[in-house]
């Protein structure tokens, strides 16, 4: 495979335990996300959260979990960041390369997500790349309700990819196009990472899809003959942001981007699948 083919897969347990209400241990976090890192099936894992802990309390031990990972081998940690306060605190650990921000082209999804408008929110965006380009921590842009949203917002691929433009010229370049509730359908999918891809050839565009089961596949398909070559996914297909209206639809099953990609490593992901039932149980 050429590096312009080469797939990043990233695995998502921050996303997939982030609404779980009973607490999970610190510890048991960190032996679970331990096991993910020494795998190395992923080349990045979305670990953790640096958000108010009222918001989002199920991942308030953050940064203690980070301090015990074992990060000597190649996959490369990603955390969360929804405010300047909060990309101070993720700047401080040495275990993280990437700070994601969640920019929602939905009123009222950023307004849920992050307490501001999508005005407010860019501004604030802006403060958030110069700590982290300071800080020599690279940014990742997620573009929320890409797709459509469920809120009876304005919604457009042209709207997609203003707002790209003007958060590239931030200097951002790492960018996912995230459908939260699962607005998508292939065609659309496709549509839209041409367009992306096309408008923008030099940044990373990848795919964080929340959706059924049965349509995952039809939906990785889509993304990869469109051109994406980053995707998200999570074991077990867990998630749903508790941000969203329906926080039943999970994430992309693990197990179906690595059937897809044809990578070894299922008896890995069906051993990790129990040690994650028993996480969150």
């Amino acid at each position: 495979m050429s590096k312009k083919d080469a797939v990043i897969l990233v695995e998502c347990p921050r996303d997939a335990i982030q609404g779980i209400a009973q607490f999970i241990p610190t510890e048991k976090k960190v032996k679970y996300l331990n096991m993910l890192l020494e795998i190395e099936l992923f080349d990045w894992l979305d670990c953790g959260s640096f958000v108010s802990p009222k918001a989002v309390p199920q991942l308030a031990d953050t940064e203690e979990v980070l301090r015990q990972l074992n990060t000597s081998g190649q996959t490369k940690l990603l955390g969360i960041i929804a405010n300047e306060q909060g990309a101070l605190r993720a700047v401080k650990s040495e275990n993280i390369t990437y700070l994601g921000y969640p920019f929602s082209i939905s009123e009222v999804f950023q307004r849920r997500n992050t307490n501001a408008s999508i005005v407010d929110s860019f501004e604030r965006l802006k403060g958030i790349v110069e700590i982290a380009h300071r800080n020599k921590k690279q940014m990742v842009v997620y573009i929320s309700m890409a797709f459509g949203n469920p809120f009876g917002d304005f919604w457009s691929n042209e709207l997609v990819l203003d707002w790209m433009d003007k958060i590239a010229a931030l200097g951002v370049v790492e960018f996912s196009l995230a459908d939260t509730t699962s607005e998508a359908t292939a065609p659309q999918i496709t549509e839209l990472f041409e367009q992306a891809i096309l408008q923008f050839p030099a940044l990373h565009i990848g795919a964080h899809f929340h959706s059924p089961k049965a349509s995952s596949l039809d939906k990785i398909n889509a993304a990869y003959l469109a051109g994406c070559r980053k995707f998200d996914g999570a074991i077990l297909g867990f998630g749903g942001c508790p941000f969203a209206e329906d926080e039943l639809v999970g994430n992309i099953p693990t197990e179906d981007l690595l059937y897809y990609f044809d990578r070894k490593g299922q008896d890995k992901i069906i051993s990790l699948g129990g040690e994650f039932v028993n996480l969150i149980s």
